[in-house]
């Protein structure tokens, strides 16, 4: 066989015409578009199908949203049982509902932002502890958030200037927990929290200001607080800086804030002692404040006698030069700025003329010292006693 035989028709029929072969290619291309037809139904009935299922799914969960905001979860009447809680200072009706929520008092956060919402006296709520129950509606909750009755705790305004056993009698009137639970306490400083520089004793850093006792909180937690408030200021004026530009140590700026703050009358003041004690320091003279001779006998008077200033005690500024071994205060902000930053002047003496009403004089020669003095003694005389 030749290599044409390879194309030869074995049945001796000859080559198919060309209508016939032009019929069979028309057949094949109908079925392919049939395939493809088919095929494109498919893949849009699938796509069909995964989109109802992809937004179907996202529908039921858009609603369940949607229906959860409109109509958050809440639970209904005044619960029961006890629980405490704090509400901070600021705290917003999220940071409300927030708190409510993670002590199990309401059942959820949105519910209670929606009743605070709408209640114009949702803004007078009062920072403190509050005696609240489980499980309460919303509105509920927020009904004993405005009763003074609610209220759990003790707040207690700790003045500017007391020494820490005025400090500790004012929280043992509060709290009901002893002074001698508090002198204890202050004698264990360990876990007070106290900067290094306080050198493990608490008198004049037992911060200044209001405070929402925890009813349950002991001795320790308390002093804990006010302490970690001092840290807290202190960290906001970079105080170890600040003392540092000045050339001081921390705790020698607090003992010097301390006499300030027990000297001053009005803030505008305290700037003025404080560069009194600068300029008496500067000239190796004794400070010789009345102030410094009463912390020393635990004492509260407006005069002290010629016995009085013998006492024996490195914190009688009539007796030793410079300042005493530490604070005999615990200062506020004012008077620790002062300390840092004391007013331009070249006073020596200072007297207050009208305690009364808080005016103090300032002098640099002793002539004027004894001119601003005889004010003084004319006013002790209008009122003796004093």
């Amino acid at each position: 066989m030749n290599d044409l035989d390879l194309f030869s028709d074995p049945y001796g029929d000859g080559p198919p015409p060309e209508e016939t072969r032009g019929r069979r290619d028309q057949r094949r291309r109908r079925k392919r578009q049939k395939r493809r037809r088919r095929s494109g139904r498919a893949a849009a009935l699938f796509a069909m199908a995964f989109l109802v299922a992809v937004f179907g799914t996202g529908g039921v969960l858009g609603f369940a949203w949607l229906d959860n905001k409109w109509h958050p979860p809440d639970y209904e009447g005044e619960g029961s049982g006890k629980v405490t809680v704090q509400i901070s200072d600021g705290a917003t009706g999220s940071v409300i509902g927030t708190t409510l929520q993670q002590h199990k008092v309401v059942k959820s956060s949105q519910a209670f932002v929606k009743t605070y919402n709408k209640e114009t006296r949702a803004s007078s709520i009062q920072p403190g502890f509050y005696q609240m129950r489980l499980q309460m509606s919303s509105a509920a909750a927020m009904a004993l958030l405005l009763d003074p009755k609610s209220r759990a705790g003790n707040q207690v305004t700790i003045p500017e200037g007391r020494r820490a056993v005025e400090v500790f009698e004012l929280l043992a009137k509060k709290t009901g927990i002893s002074v001698k639970e508090f002198q204890a306490v202050a004698k264990r400083p360990k876990d007070l929290g106290l900067p290094a520089y306080a050198r493990g004793k608490v008198e004049g850093y037992l911060y200044p200001g209001r405070y929402d006792l925890d009813p349950n909180g002991s001795a320790e937690q308390i002093l804990k607080e006010m302490v970690g408030r001092f840290n807290k200021e202190a960290g906001s004026v970079d105080l170890v800086a600040e003392a540092r530009k000045a050339h001081l140590n921390p705790a020698t700026v607090i003992t010097l804030a301390s006499l300030v703050q027990a000297e001053g009358g009005k803030p505008s003041d305290l700037p003025k002692i404080s560069r009194v004690i600068y300029n008496r320091v500067d000239k190796g003279m004794k400070l010789q404040f009345d102030t410094t001779v009463l912390y020393a006998l635990n004492e509260r008077r407006l005069t002290v006698t010629e016995k009085d200033l013998q006492t024996e005690s490195p914190y009688n500024t009539y007796l030793h030069v410079g300042l005493p071994p530490g604070p005999i205060s615990n200062p506020g902000p004012d008077a620790i700025e002062a300390a840092l930053a004391p007013a331009e002047g070249t006073w020596l003496y200072f007297i207050a003329t009208d305690p009364t009403n808080k005016v103090t004089k300032f002098a640099t020669t002793e002539q004027e010292r004894l001119a601003i003095e005889k004010e003084f003694r004319a006013w002790q005389k209008a009122h003796p006693g004093q």
